[in-house]
C-alpha cells in the first residue's frame, strides 16, 4: 500500500488549531522512515512523522542528544522548533519533528569504499570522543558477556520460535526467517565460544544508538550528516563502531572490505584516542557476534508486518550471510587489524 502524505500550508506566525506552525510534507511509515526530498521543502527542512503511541519523551531526549552532539561539531542537521520552541509537534493525531535539509547528500546504503572508509571512522570516533562527555555519564568498562550476551539471545530466539509455532504467519520471508531463527539457536554455543574470546571487559558509553548505513548521509567520500539518533544510552562503542565498518552492505560488495575496516578502525582511533585498543581490536568479533544471535529482521513478520518490505528481505538475508562470513573470517579479521593498530 502506498504511503499516505500530507500537505501543510506555510505559516509565517504561531499557528492556530492544529496547524503545524511550517509549511511541509510528511510521509506515514515505520517508525525509522525519513524522508529527505530531491528538493528542500518549503520551510526548509526533511519532516519526520512520528506514529501514535510512540514515546515522545524519548523522541525529545533523542534529538537533544543529536543538538548535543551538533553543538560540538559533529555533523548532525539542525532540528527546526516550532514558532512555540517545540522539537515535535502534535496535531491531530500526529507527531512531527522537522530537520535541516543536507543537500546533495545519500546514505551510506551504497556502502562504503575508496575514501568513505576513513572518513566514516573519523566521523564516528569525533562522535563517541563528544558523547563521552554527555551527562548521560563517562564510559565504563562492563563484561564482555553484557555486550554478547549469548544466554538472553537464547531466550529471545526461543520466544520467536515460539510465535511461529502457532501458525499464524504465512509466505516465504517468514518461512526463510523461522528456519534461520532454527539455525541461530542452534548454533549459540558455537557463538559462545567465539565471544569468550573477547577481553574480559570492553568499554560503554554514551552513543549514537543507530548507527547504520541508512542513518549515515554521504556527500561523495565525506560524511555529511548523522541522523536518526536514540535516547542516550550507554552501549558498547565497538558494537556501534562495528555496526557501520561491518556494515552487510559493504561487506558483501567487494574483496576490500578487510583493508577498508582496518582503514576505518584506524581513523577512528586517530579521532578517539581514549579508548582502548582491546575495544577496537575486538569490533569484528562483537560485530560477528552481534548479528549471529539478533534476532533483526527475523522477527519482522511477527512483530511489524508492515515492514516487511522486498529491501527489509534482501537486507535480512544478506545480513546473515555476513554473520557466516565474519565467522569464517574472524582470526584474519583481528590480525588486520592487529598489524595497523599495534
Amino acid at each position: 500500500m502506498s504511503p499516505t502524505r500530507w500537505s501543510w500550508q506555510a505559516s509565517s506566525r504561531a499557528a492556530t488549531g492544529s496547524s503545524p506552525p511550517w509549511s511541509s510534507t510528511v510521509t506515514r511509515g515505520p517508525r525509522r522512515a525519513i524522508t529527505w526530498p530531491r528538493t528542500p521543502p518549503a520551510g526548509g527542512g526533511s519532516s519526520r512523522p512520528i506514529p501514535p503511541g510512540t514515546d515522545l519523551q524519548g523522541e525529545h531526549e533523542a534529538l537533544r542528544l543529536g543538538e548535543f552532539a551538533r553543538g560540538s561539531g559533529i555533523p548532525v542537521p539542525a532540528v527546526q522548533r516550532s514558532l512555540a520552541g517545540d522539537l515535535i509537534v502534535t496535531a491531530d493525531g500526529m507527531a512531527v519533528s522537522v530537520s535541516g535539509y543536507v543537500d546533495g547528500a545519500q546514505t551510506a546504503e551504497g556502502g562504503l569504499y575508496g575514501g568513505r572508509w576513513a572518513a566514516v571512522g573519523e566521523a564516528v570516533g569525533r562522535l563517541h570522543r563528544v558523547l563521552a562527555q554527555h551527562p548521560a555519564g563517562p564510559p565504563r568498562q562492563v563484561p564482555a558477556s553484557e555486550v554478547c550476551d549469548v544466554k538472553r539471545a537464547g531466550q529471545r530466539l526461543e520466544r520467536l520460535l515460539a510465535q511461529y509455532a502457532k501458525g499464524t504467519v504465512g509466505g516465504e520471508f517468514a518461512a526463510w526467517a523461522r528456519q534461520t531463527a532454527e539455525q541461530r539457536l542452534a548454533a549459540l554455543p558455537q557463538v559462545a565460544a567465539m565471544v569468550k574470546a573477547l577481553p574480559p571487559m570492553l568499554t560503554a558509553q554514551t552513543v549514537h544508538g543507530d548507527l547504520a548505513s541508512p542513518n549515515v548521509l554521504m556527500r561523495e567520500q565525506e560524511v555529511a550528516g548523522l541522523i536518526d539518533f536514540r535516547p542516550p544510552g550507554q552501549r558498547s562503542a565497538a558494537w556501534e563502531l562495528g555496526r557501520i565498518v561491518l556494515d552487510p552492505r559493504t561487506v558483501l560488495a567487494g574483496p576490500d572490505w578487510l583493508a577498508g575496516m582496518a582503514e576505518g578502525v584506524a581513523a577512528y582511533r586517530a579521532a578517539n584516542p581514549g579508548l582502548p585498543v582491546e575495544d577496537l581490536l575486538a569490533v569484528p568479533r562483537v560485530a560477528a557476534g552481534y548479528m549471529a544471535r539478533s534476532v533483526y529482521p527475523l522477527s519482522e513478520p511477527i512483530d511489524n508486518p508492515a515492514a516487511v518490505t522486498p529491501e527489509l528481505e534482501a537486507y535480512g538475508r544478506a545480513r546473515h550471510a555476513v554473520a557466516g562470513v565474519l565467522a569464517e573470517r574472524l582470526d584474519e579479521a583481528e590480525g588486520v587489524l592487529r598489524d595497523r593498530l599495534t
